[in-house]
């Protein structure tokens, strides 16, 4: 059962991503009578548009979600440049509105940017209408700022239903979860945060960490841990690439 923690943003909720390897929590019903299909139930019925990580060949993808942050959002920007590795960037449309120039240093500085909602809803519990409003608002906002619509959307607390993912699939999109999770939205130290990730990567890994927080919560543990998880894999011959360069696709509509 999905587990929410409530922070004092003031748009955006905050919340835990569940590790979107293990979580079976079932989606909203499409139809009256029916029984919804758990997340790995859509990932086969949808392979080709829900993605949760790539091929099998030593291959990592580093995502950060709910930015762009003013206080941690940066912070990750200078330790991925100091490594030379590209990123994905989930961005929640309410902040890119507020902080159009860090949304801009994303692109400038070679990262790929994703659509992760304009409000940070639990979208399973939502309608096929409010998801594309959610979606499409905030991909206005996005190209508006650095010019291209994405084509990837990661749903907030990697929760979504059938209705959604079909409207997806009609639409050109991929929706992109994860496999190995971080937990840094638990305020995790260096240490911590290092071995949740070392400890389940294998090849073509998505990983979950994140660039933005709410009020009061810290990423000091994320952020310190970024070149150790780089240094350490790439020791062990993984590459690091952005997501469409692992699921060989393209970055917009």
């Amino acid at each position: 059962m999905l587990t929410l923690y409530c922070v004092s943003w003031p748009v955006v909720e905050a919340g835990p991503e569940q590790n979107d390897s293990t979580n079976t929590t079932t989606t909203e019903s499409v139809s009256a009578g029916t029984e919804p299909l758990s997340l790995g139930e859509l990932r086969r019925k949808y392979s080709e548009t829900f993605k949760f990580r790539g091929p099998e060949v030593k291959q990592v993808a580093l995502t950060f979600d709910d930015v762009p942050d003013p206080r941690f959002t940066p912070q990750v920007l200078d330790e991925l440049k100091k490594q030379g590795v590209k990123a994905t960037f989930f961005v929640v449309g309410s902040r890119a509105k507020k902080h159009p120039e860090l949304l801009r240093r994303i692109h400038r500085e070679g990262h790929i940017i994703g659509n992760h909602s304009f409000s940070h809803p639990l979208f399973k519990n939502r309608s096929v209408e409010q998801f594309q409003n959610e979606i499409q608002r905030t991909e206005k906002i996005i190209q508006r700022i650095i010019g291209y619509k994405p084509k990837l959307i990661r749903p907030p607390y990697g929760e979504i239903n059938e209705a959604q993912v079909k409207w997806a699939k009609q639409h050109g999109y991929k929706i992109v979860n994860w496999n190995v999770d971080s937990l840094d939205w638990k305020g995790l130290d260096k240490e911590t945060v290092t071995q949740n990730v070392l400890s389940a990567v294998v090849p073509g890994s998505i990983v979950l960490q994140h660039a933005g927080g709410g009020v009061g919560s810290t990423l000091e543990g994320s952020v310190e841990a970024i070149p150790e998880i780089i240094q350490s894999l790439r020791s062990k011959g993984y590459h690091f690439v952005t997501l469409p360069e692992l699921l060989q696709t393209n970055k917009a509509n």
